[in-house]
């Protein structure tokens, strides 16, 4: 894909980033730089320390070393709080089980209208249009408004926490196998559905997977993981059409299974 448009300075930087568990490397060192309106796509077999990067950059987890820049800080070296309220605002996390990223006793409505509230909107009658007119964007109707969570399908309750996600209007989506555990038809519409909302919001995006073809569809870049090292990284199209570590190889003839 075409990074031409890319501008000079990066949203997010990271610099020597290292988590270990005991003796067991998790992740690291990894450095990088990802771009306004980037796709960034983490892949590897289960182990590979991806999920560990990813939980490391969003403050899920204390990484033992390195620097995450955003905005001219480090975000490490925030207090707990606007950290909080960082993940609230510019930042949004897309877990790959929606029960984790939704209120299951909470409506719909209320699920988005939530982090609205959470960035400071408290006028009832603006923050139920808008969350109406998400549901709308992310192919829920609207009329299901006041249906709880647990009253929709998987794919559903992936879409509504999209829109929970996204109504504040981030600048970086962290995203943890969005398409994980859907069956084929209802992945492709969601895929789909993430493409577009990406280019429309020009969104940038950290996703996490062990789907190349959901890489290929979103990703801008790649980077390849295993044991926790990043052993192959470029562009999408040229790392998986012509790979050049046995690993990658590997991954994408698909003689290991991820």
């Amino acid at each position: 894909m075409d990074l031409s448009h890319a501008p000079s300075l990066p949203i997010l930087s990271v610099r020597d980033l290292v988590k270990t568990y005991g003796t067991r490397l998790g992740c690291g060192p990894i450095s990088f730089d990802l771009y306004p309106g980037e796709v960034l796509g983490i892949v590897g077999e289960s182990g590979s320390g991806k999920s560990t990067l990813l939980s490391c950059l969003a403050g899920h987890l204390a990484p033992d070393q390195g620097r995450v820049l955003w905005q001219g800080g480090d975000v490490l070296t925030l207090a707990e709080a606007a950290r909080r309220r960082l993940l609230r605002s510019d930042w949004a996390y897309v877990h790959q089980n929606p029960r984790d990223g939704l209120r299951m006793g909470v409506s719909a409505g209320g699920n988005v209208g939530e982090r609205l509230m959470g960035a400071g909107a408290r006028h009832y009658g603006e923050i139920r249009e808008k969350a109406e007119d998400w549901l709308g964007r992310v192919e829920i109707d609207p009329g299901r408004i006041d249906d709880k969570p647990r009253a929709f399908s998987g794919g559903m309750q992936q879409r509504l926490q999209i829109a929970r996600n996204l109504v504040t209007g981030p600048k970086l989506v962290f995203m943890d196998e969005p398409t994980g555990g859907l069956d084929v038809s209802v992945q492709a519409r969601l895929l789909d559905l993430l493409r577009g909302l990406v280019r429309q919001m020009g969104l940038s995006v950290i996703i996490v997977t062990h789907d190349l073809a959901v890489v290929r569809l979103l990703a801008h870049r790649l980077m390849v993981m295993k044991g926790g090292h990043v052993v192959e990284q470029g562009l999408t199209d040229q790392v998986l059409d012509d790979p050049q570590h046995a690993y990658t190889q590997l991954l994408v003839s698909s003689v290991l299974q991820v």
